[in-house]
């Protein structure tokens, strides 16, 4: 295997990122990144998953140094490829990122400039922050299969919207009100769901309406639903709302935004390193924005894995 290490950065691209704007937006990108003196080699993906494989094998090729112009799912895939590569530690592998995605809520922990030429700036001072990371077991049509992710697992009610906004994204619609209005639609045939959750050993037993696993603080474009989650702590958040009437969902709309959904009497909040879920009828799964498998789950948290550059301060 060649041992070289590249001094170039590696930048991935996802033309379909925010409704194209990877596509539309990076030809004023690639010019900023050239006017602040940026070597690079640029690559676009052209399917789902394609982001791993490119990755990983840069990575494998010498590549230290990654720019991600996407949004939470294309980086999703970049960690992914970042943890299945055997070349280096992934601790030694720096991570940037320009967001053009419609959440950005990844972006939004690290305090990521949404302006383009500000990113980059933040990406040259290259102030690097060593998060956590996480992987999660579950099925998927009777295979069972894993998933690295830096952000939030979102389980139930809230898998369940974000897998109908995943079907918009690929007809080129999305944005927050979008986003919004299918928890409304979502609503209306959603079933409350048994569920056993283990964490660290202690056992849990409820019915289930929604539940979030997280690293980071913010997902679905803003929301605040493990507003505690500290990236660099060794522990996963977990936010549990059982079973609530459907009208109390919407009255509590503004709480998910605020982080106050966890003073709601029908919330829980745990922390823990490990945790197994099953349920007798699928719980369906989400991890940074991208819809998965279901129940039975697996998490475990991989601490101080992830080396990423951050903004001037982390939230």
């Amino acid at each position: 295997m060649n041992t070289k290490v590249q001094t170039d950065w590696l930048v991935i691209i996802n033309p379909n990122a925010g409704r194209r704007k990877g596509e539309r937006d990076w030809n004023k990108i690639s010019s900023l990144l050239i006017k602040h003196g940026f070597n690079f080699q640029s690559v676009f993906t052209e399917c789902p998953r394609h982001a791993i494989e490119i990755s990983r094998n840069k990575i494998e090729s010498g590549f230290t140094k990654i720019i991600v112009v996407g949004g939470d799912g294309t980086l999703n895939e970049v960690i992914n490829g970042l943890f299945l590569q055997s070349k280096f530690p992934t601790t030694t592998i720096i991570l940037g990122m320009i967001t053009v995605g419609t959440g950005n809520d990844w972006g939004r922990m690290l305090n990521i400039p949404l302006d383009y030429e500000q990113a980059i700036i933040t990406i040259k001072e290259c102030r690097t922050f060593v998060q956590d990371a996480g992987i999660v077991r579950y099925q998927n049509e009777g295979d069972e299969e894993n998933r690295y992710f830096v952000n939030i697992a979102g389980l139930g009610f809230d898998a369940i919207v974000t897998k109908k906004a995943n079907q918009l994204k690929e007809k080129g619609k999305g944005g927050p009100f979008l986003y919004f209005a299918n928890i409304f639609s979502s609503l209306i045939n959603y079933r409350y769901v048994n569920a056993l959750i283990t964490i660290d050993g202690q056992n849990i037993e409820n019915q289930i309406f929604s539940m979030n696993i997280g690293i980071g603080k913010y997902n679905g474009g803003g929301m605040m639903q493990v507003p505690g989650a500290i990236a660099d702590d060794g522990l996963f958040d977990m936010t549990v709302i059982k079973k609530i009437s459907k009208p109390d969902v919407i009255l509590s709309l503004r709480k998910l935004y605020n982080g106050n959904i966890i003073r709601h009497p029908k919330v829980e909040t745990y922390t823990g390193r490990s945790i197994f879920i099953d349920s007798d009828s699928r719980i369906h799964l989400e991890t940074d924005g991208e819809s998965l498998g279901h129940t039975p789950l697996e998490f475990q948290i991989i601490p101080k894995s992830v080396q990423v550059i951050s903004g001037s301060m982390i939230s």
